[in-house]
């Protein structure tokens, strides 16, 4: 019997192609994944957070970017493209075309049923190998529910949760507060 054996693409290959591309695409240790689009629900609450970060980064040296900024994992076998990404200070990018960010201090990933697993497991072991990487949030769709991840002196990671619209959570490292009503306002949660 015949083996199938798939192709494996070179992290140069990838960002060839995926320059070019009309459509995004993640990167994982030579394989190549489409990304498929988000629901309304994903997509009101990555504006949501993206704009609440914003408002509160104005006359800072802070920046947020929301869905399009890559973050360069490669040491990590990764490129992808996390829901909201904030830093404060110098932001490196890598290469000539400047469109690979290697420094987030925070990411931030609106959970999907697809998506889910891999958010909370594979790739946030990736993400946790980043060493400007401070903290990391996994925001519920369903739900208003955020868990949130800080790196510790000791490089642990601490888990702490904000449940129901009348909470809210401070990302220290970009000196910012997240409310719950603020990140979910948009959302009919009784459907």
């Amino acid at each position: 019997m015949a083996s199938l054996t798939k192709r494996l693409f070179s992290p140069e290959e990838y960002l060839e192609m995926e320059r070019k591309a009309d459509y995004r695409s993640q990167y994982l240790d030579g394989e190549i994944f489409a990304m498929a689009g988000a629901s309304e629900p994903h997509n009101l609450i990555t504006v949501s957070v993206a704009a609440v970060l914003h408002s509160q980064m104005k006359g800072r040296s802070c920046k947020v970017y929301a869905s399009d900024m890559r973050v360069d994992v490669r040491l990590n076998g990764l490129y992808t493209y996390p829901d909201v990404v904030a830093i404060c200070g110098e932001v490196k990018l890598s290469d000539e075309h400047k469109d690979m960010l290697l420094n987030p201090t925070v990411i931030i990933e609106v959970l999907s049923e697809s998506t889910e697993a891999f958010d909370r497991g594979e790739k946030f072991e990736r993400y946790r190998r980043i060493e400007s990487l401070v903290e990391y949030l996994l925001v519920a769709q369903d739900r208003p529910h955020i868990e949130h991840y800080v790196r510790q002196a000791s490089g642990r990671w601490l888990l702490s949760e904000a449940n129901g619209l009348d909470n809210s959570l401070h990302l220290n490292s970009i000196g910012c507060d997240l409310s719950l009503a603020d990140v979910y306002e948009k959302l009919d949660l009784a459907r």
